[in-house]
């Protein structure tokens, strides 16, 4: 595994009465290595972990069918022909050297007083490991983040490391119920400020997308439903009425460097100024198109901006008048006849010139309650309190508050007789439920929304422009080749590795 010196980035003024302009701030000697508190090691390794989700969210925004590219660029074969090899999508090595700061602050929290550490820094850790189980199948697990004394780590099985998450994720609630933070630190901690009750909730949120995941694995039944009925039991309850986002306006400032990532790749930059890449990302034709046909326009306009874009001189609203006929999709994969100024880009949901310090996304609550419905419909005996139905009818309404749409329109639905919208009219309820989860996790889960794909195979994307084959489909990643060298006989242990058959222990069809 590609070892990493833990230069830690002392974040000054994340306690006691400094500024908020030091928070990104970084204070580093090249001559020598710090020593760093286990608090400044945190929050470093959460702002990490949002640029890390940016890269793959975006791969998983393409391959999930959300987004497209614009035609004012030479088409990615890459991306879009899935013409890739190991030294494509290395998102590895980020991983894994963001995984060794929360062993840091998990390893050094108690000899440093700040228990309180402990449990957020596992709820990260079993969050970015179940991602790299979800991008490359079996990883190294229990052998890494060992540093030099563990020089080439084996891979461990991927249902396994599963099953540890769990665990983990256990141990995590245990620690935070133990250790309030100290009202001192709260400000280490930029995703819930300190309070515990919600890292628990995060953390048994965390379980049920785990668990869900294999719920169309042969043989899982009855260890999910008792996982599950565990996550009742223990009465923290999940994530609700709001998401889960690092940073916000008491960290991200108007400075270069400093922005939330998102609004910084695909916005503007801190003077304001468009960035040349607010042309590339498109909303797919297949998405824009089925929105219109369902009458999904509040969330539509939510989710992109009309032809044209964003009207810098309005923030958060389009150019165009915003009617259905001025919103058009660009078809996945094409490479001409779709320019910028006539599709439409990332909306309001996503990027509003002059807001920079907007929270980045790493769950919402409605990807939850999905995942509670699906929990319910699929196992009607365990102990969640609601029905599948109310949990479903709360996703959507969490989506609309999300995309910032008036939650009535997602009442509108209750009755309305549209299949995958309307609880009682859907005809296959776990379609409804993953399809509506789809449109949910637009813009802020690429990942996630991509796993599902793989999972479910709903809903029925078009396949790229650039594929004759519509079968050919990537179901994972290469290992990198950056892994292959250092580790070369774990890594050559694992099998050829064929990112169109291949396929995770979840991803059975």
């Amino acid at each position: 595994m590609k070892l990493k010196s833990i230069f830690v980035f002392a974040f000054l003024a994340l306690v006691g009465t400094a500024c908020k302009e030091s928070f990104l701030d970084i204070n580093t000697n090249p001559n020598t290595l710090p020593t760093a508190s286990p608090s400044f090691v945190l929050t470093n390794a959460l702002n990490t972990t949002t640029t890390n989700m940016l890269a793959v969210n975006e791969t998983g925004e393409y391959w999930s069918g959300h987004w497209s590219q614009g035609n004012g660029y030479i088409i990615s074969t890459t991306t879009f022909a899935y013409q890739f090899t190991n030294g494509d999508f290395n998102y590895w090595d980020s991983y894994y050297d963001n995984l060794q700061d929360y062993q840091f602050v998990i390893d050094n929290a108690d000899a440093n007083n700040q228990k309180y550490l402990k449990g957020p820094a596992k709820v990260m850790k079993a969050m970015m490991f179940q991602q790299l189980v979800d991008l490359y199948g079996n990883v190294p697990y229990t052998e890494a983040l060992k540093g030099g004394t563990v020089l080439a780590p084996k891979f461990d099985d991927q249902k396994t490391i599963y099953e540890s998450l769990i665990t983990l994720l256990d141990e995590a609630i245990a620690d935070l119920k133990a250790n309030p933070f100290a009202s001192a630190f709260t400000g280490s901690d930029i995703v819930f400020r300190g309070n515990t009750t919600k890292w628990a909730q995060f953390a048994n949120s965390l379980k049920m997308r785990i668990l869900i995941r294999q719920a169309r694995v042969a043989g899982r039944e009855a260890y999910i439903k008792t996982e599950i009925n565990k996550i009742v039991t223990e009465g923290s309850g999940f994530i609700t009425g709001e998401d889960v986002g690092v940073g916000g306006s008491f960290f991200y400032l108007a400075t270069a460097g400093k922005l939330n990532p998102v609004y910084d790749r695909w916005g503007y930059d801190a003077n304001g100024a468009k960035r040349a890449l607010n042309n590339y990302p498109r909303l797919t034709q297949f998405l824009i198109n089925s929105l219109k046909a369902s009458g999904d326009t509040l969330r539509m306009k939510r989710i992109a901006y009309a032809n044209s874009g964003e009207n810098g001189s309005a923030p958060g609203t389009s150019n165009l008048p915003e009617i259905a006929a001025n919103y058009s999709g660009t078809p996945f994969g094409v490479s001409s006849g779709y320019l910028p100024a006539n599709t439409t880009s990332l909306g309001p949901s996503l990027i509003v010139k002059g807001e920079y310090n907007r929270p980045f996304i790493i769950m919402t609550a409605a990807e939850v309650q999905f995942l509670l419905a699906e929990a319910k419909q699929r196992y009607s005996d365990v102990t969640l309190p609601n029905t599948a139905k109310a949990y479903f009818e709360e996703g959507i309404a969490q989506s609309f508050r999300a995309f910032g749409a008036n939650v009535a329109g997602a009442a509108a639905y209750k009755g309305s007789k549209i299949n995958n919208y309307d609880w009682d009219a859907s005809t296959d309820k776990l379609a409804a439920i993953a399809i509506q989860k789809w449109i949910a996790l637009t813009n802020f889960s690429g990942l996630e929304s991509w796993t599902e794909y793989r999972r479910t195979n709903l809903p029925a994307t078009p396949q790229s422009i650039q594929v004759p084959d519509d079968d050919k489909r990537p179901v994972r990643l290469f290992y990198p080749n950056t892994e292959a060298g250092s580790n070369s006989a774990n890594v050559g242990a694992q099998g050829n590795v064929d990112v169109f058959s291949t396929r995770l222990f979840w991803d059975v069809d």
